[in-house]
C-alpha cells in the first residue's frame, strides 16, 4: 500500500511526467534526495514507470482488442509469445486460465493480417479468436484513482510559473525521431542531458523536439504502476452491450467512474469494453449491481476476471 507521500508523487507524475525531483520535493515538502529515493522504491515495489507513448490514431494506426480461447495448458505459452511481440501493448490471462485478452496496435493492414489472419489461426492450440476494433477511447486521461492525492495548494505550486499553452501544431513524425521515441518508450523520465548523449543530439534539440511532439498531440506520457499499490486487488474486464443511441452517453459516464482506468467503444456484439479495479470481490459485486447496472442503454454485461498480467503499457512484466 502506498502512503500519502507516495500517492502525491504518483499524482504529480500524472500531471507532469517529466517533473524534476526538485519540483516533486517542493510540492510534497520532502528533500530532493528523498523524492528520488521514493521514486526508485516505487519503481521496485509497484512497478512505477513513466513511458513516452505515440498517439497511433493520429498516424492512422488501429487498436484492436483480441480475445483468444486456447486449449487447456496452452494459454501461458501463447500469452508469453504475444507479450514478446512489438505490436502488443497489454497481454493478460483471464477467467479460468484458458482465455487471453490482448491489446494490439496495428500500424498497417499487413501487420494486422499477419497476426489475426495467419499467425494465430495457424496454431492448433487456439480454438477461438475474436477481434474488436477500438472506435473511440473515452478515457484518454490518467486513472482517477491515481489523481486524488494533491491539495489545491499543492496543485497551485505544481503549476506555478507554467508558460501559457501554445497552440497545437500539425502532427508529423520525422525519420530521425525514431531513436528519441524509442528511448522515451523505455524511460519517459530520462533527463534531456542523458537522452542527448544516448542519441547524439544537442540537449536543446532534445527539449525542443519533445515539446513539439507533445504540443502536436503525437507524444504523450503514461504513468504505469500496479494498482494493488492503491489497495485495488481485483482486476476485471467488462464486455458491455449498450443500445447504439446511448453508447456515447454510457461510455462517458463509465469513464467518469473512479474504478475504471480504461473504457472504449468497439466493434462486435459487445460494443463497449472497460477495464476496472476493485478492492475485493464485494466491491466488484456492489459495482456490478449498482453503478454498472444503471448505465443508460445497458443490455448485457460479460465479466472476465484477470488472473495474470504478462505485459502492461507495452512492457513485458
Amino acid at each position: 500500500m502506498l502512503d500519502a507521500i507516495d500517492r502525491q508523487i504518483v499524482h504529480i507524475l500524472t500531471i507532469e511526467p517529466r517533473a524534476p525531483f526538485r519540483t516533486i520535493a517542493e510540492v510534497t515538502g520532502i528533500s530532493d534526495q528523498t523524492a528520488a529515493r521514493r521514486y526508485r522504491r516505487l519503481a521496485e515495489s509497484v512497478g512505477l514507470r513513466v513511458l513516452g507513448v505515440l498517439d497511433g490514431s493520429s498516424l492512422g494506426w488501429v487498436d484492436w482488442f483480441v480475445r483468444l480461447q486456447t486449449m487447456p495448458g496452452a494459454a501461458d505459452a501463447i500469452a508469453e509469445a504475444l507479450a514478446r511481440r512489438a505490436d502488443t501493448k497489454w497481454v493478460q490471462l483471464a477467467s479460468g486460465g484458458t482465455e487471453i485478452i490482448c491489446f494490439l496496435e496495428a500500424r498497417t493492414p499487413e501487420q494486422r493480417d499477419a497476426l489475426l489472419l495467419r499467425g494465430l489461426p495457424g496454431s492448433r492450440r487456439v480454438v477461438q479468436i475474436s477481434a474488436h476494433s477500438i472506435l473511440h477511447n473515452f478515457t484518454p486521461k490518467a486513472w482517477q484513482g491515481a489523481t486524488q492525492a494533491l491539495s489545491e495548494a499543492q496543485l497551485a505550486v505544481l503549476t506555478r510559473g507554467d508558460d501559457p499553452p501554445k497552440p497545437p501544431s500539425a502532427p508529423s513524425l520525422q525519420p530521425d525521431d525514431e531513436p528519441l521515441l524509442s528511448a522515451l518508450a523505455r524511460d519517459g523520465r530520462i533527463s534531456s542531458a542523458a537522452l542527448a548523449a544516448e542519441i547524439h543530439w544537442h540537449e536543446a534539440t532534445v527539449r525542443r523536439r519533445i515539446e513539439e511532439l507533445r504540443r502536436s498531440g503525437l507524444l504523450h506520457f503514461e504513468v504505469d504502476l500496479d494498482s494493488r499499490g492503491f489497495g485495488m486487488n481485483v482486476h476485471t474486464v467488462f464486455w458491455l452491450s449498450v443500445e447504439p443511441a446511448r453508447l456515447d452517453e454510457a461510455g462517458r459516464r463509465l469513464a467518469g467512474q473512479p474504478e475504471v482506468p480504461f473504457a472504449a467503444a468497439t466493434t462486435g456484439p459487445a460494443n463497449l469494453v472497460a477495464s476496472a479495479h476493485f478492492r475485493d470481490t464485494q466491491h466488484l459485486y456492489d459495482y456490478l449491481t449498482g453503478e454498472l447496472a444503471s448505465l443508460p442503454g445497458m443490455r448485457s454485461v460479460e465479466t472476465a476476471p484477470i488472473i495474470r498480467t504478462l505485459k502492461r503499457t507495452g512492457s513485458v512484466l
